[in-house]
């Protein structure tokens, strides 16, 4: 699985961080970053339930 984070999209509203905290984490200027490892321990559930929080569609996930 791959996440990807459009940061040209993010406007750091934290629902990825909200939703799942152990997939996504903001950085210090407030917008969506991931947790280290995050792509390979994560759940397809978790990122994607992540991805449909946020507001402006910043986050994809694909396979590979």
């Amino acid at each position: 699985m791959r996440i990807r984070i459009d940061h040209h999209t993010c406007i750091g509203s934290g629902q990825c961080a909200l939703t799942a905290p152990e997939v996504f984490t903001q950085d210090d200027d407030g917008y969506s970053a991931l947790l280290p490892d995050a792509a390979e321990t994560a759940t397809r559930r978790q990122a994607t339930q992540a991805a449909l929080s946020c507001p402006v569609q910043a986050i994809t996930v694909t396979d590979g």
